[in-house]
């Protein structure tokens, strides 16, 4: 069974920073992309970042240059590095891992909210 854990939300300061982390395991859990989804109260889930198992990455346009996505294929982790937060960036945010064939698993999500 494939798992997904999220850990490093929390409540800071606009300006501020936070890691998230997700780390996988289970059969079948060497993804082909890794990534970062976030849910605000009345919004859509929407992509935050992505990277994929040649390293590359995928920014939505409002974290570019704030977010970092990076990925350990030996532990199975993905993390992603948030500076310079905003009111904005409150959310659930949640690990998503998609295999080759285009499996996708979920983490629980983690709540980061920002405080102006």
């Amino acid at each position: 069974q494939v798992q997904l854990v999220e850990s490093g939300g929390g409540l800071v300061q606009a300006g501020g920073s936070l890691r998230l982390s997700c780390a996988a395991s289970g059969s079948g859990s060497k993804f082909y992309i890794m990534g970062w989804y976030r849910q605000s109260q009345g919004k859509q889930r929407e992509l935050v970042a992505r990277i994929d198992i040649g390293g590359r990455t995928n920014y939505t346009d409002s974290v570019k240059g704030r977010f970092t996505i990076s990925r350990d294929r030996a532990k199975n982790t993905v993390d992603l590095q948030m500076d310079s937060l905003n009111s904005e960036d409150t959310a659930v945010y949640y690990c998503y891992g998609e295999t080759d064939i285009g499996w996708e698993y979920w983490g629980q999500g983690t709540q980061v909210t920002v405080s102006s």
